[in-house]
């Protein structure tokens, strides 16, 4: 009911000014305070992925916490894990605004944010500060101005900044708004990314005496016949873990609304139903090897508990929780105990 009342007030500003007011917002208020009203009546549901011991399995995804600022106040909220990034090698604005704009009518959303973000060393600054002992993947990406050839440069560089911080890792390949990005999830651009970040992955192991998991963040996009060809290459080169799905270029079934002839990728209940099946899809092709976070399209419990039937482990959500507000992080906790 809180929520419902901050809502309407959040939906009157731009959508990236009040994002901008709800960072602000969390960032003075203490977690404490938070958590009293948050969390009450929230078991602990714990989950074992990656090697990792999750207190339940409903996270936040990457893109709410580009910069990391706000992470005591996300587990604050109930979350059992929280994705901060994406993060980029060196701070970039990203692309023109306005970027990011709301479907109210369809509980979804169409962003071109393009990696907004103050850079890794910011980042991790913020988690070196943070008294935060839970589950933290941190998502790195590529500077926009990096040219697709030497995009592996950019993740190897965060990688190891972020190496000694991170519960785990992803890898994001997927974004629709950095040019060129998507060309990394195919062929020999995709095993040439994976050896080489495998390879390091194994070296700063050994360095920190600590395996870091690395997951990669793929696209909804990627058609079925692709998705076995991907399935493959992360078992191949020993992924620790894949996330289906990032945002959508269709528009399907929403043609009709204000705003959607807008560049960008679409997140929120339209994505549910694709971003399912891949998951669905991966699932049997990865047959229980590699564990799948399902994020794309969760505004409900029951959405929630379709990702894990489908074959995921985890949930992440990011659009529902603009949209219903900490309630959904409970709702999704308890569909899944």
């Amino acid at each position: 009911m809180l929520y419902r009342f901050f809502r309407t007030i959040l939906f009157q500003l731009d959508p990236e000014t009040a994002h901008d007011w709800l960072r602000n917002f969390l960032r003075i208020t203490p977690p404490l305070a938070l958590k009293r009203i948050a969390t009450v009546g929230v078991s602990s549901t714990p989950r074992q992925v990656m090697g990792l011991d999750f207190p339940n399995p409903v996270g936040l995804a990457a893109g709410l916490d580009k910069n990391g600022e706000c992470i005591e106040s996300w587990e604050a909220l109930g979350f059992g894990f929280i994705e901060i990034g994406t993060v980029t090698p060196r701070p970039q604005s990203g692309n023109p605004k306005p970027r990011m704009f709301r479907l109210p009518e369809a509980q979804a959303l169409i962003n071109r944010m393009g990696f907004n973000n103050q850079g890794v060393d910011y980042l991790v600054e913020q988690v070196r500060r943070t008294r935060f002992k839970g589950i933290l993947g941190i998502n790195i990406g590529k500077n926009a101005d990096t040219p697709v050839e030497r995009a592996t440069d950019d993740y190897l560089f965060s990688l190891r900044k972020v190496y000694p911080w991170a519960s785990y890792v992803t890898v994001n390949i997927s974004s629709p708004n950095t040019p060129g990005l998507r060309d990394l999830q195919y062929g020999e651009a995709l095993d040439h990314l994976l050896v080489v970040l495998k390879e390091e992955q194994q070296r700063l192991a050994d360095r920190y005496g600590r395996y870091v998991p690395l997951a990669i963040k793929i696209a909804p996009d990627l058609t079925d016949a692709d998705l076995p060809i991907v399935g493959q290459a992360l078992l191949r080169h020993g992924v620790d873990a894949v996330i289906a799905t990032n945002t959508t270029f269709s528009r399907t079934g929403i043609e009709h609304l204000p705003h959607v002839g807008e560049e960008g990728g679409l997140s929120g209940a339209p994505l549910m139903a694709r971003s399912t099946e891949v998951v669905c899809r991966l699932a049997g092709i990865l047959g229980g090897e590699l564990p799948i976070i399902a994020a794309g399209g969760i505004l409900s419990g029951a959405d929630a508990a379709a990702k894990i039937t489908a074959g995921a482990s985890l949930v992440q959500i990011y659009t529902g929780l603009i949209y219903r507000g900490p309630v959904l992080i409970r709702e999704a906790i308890k569909a899944l105990r």
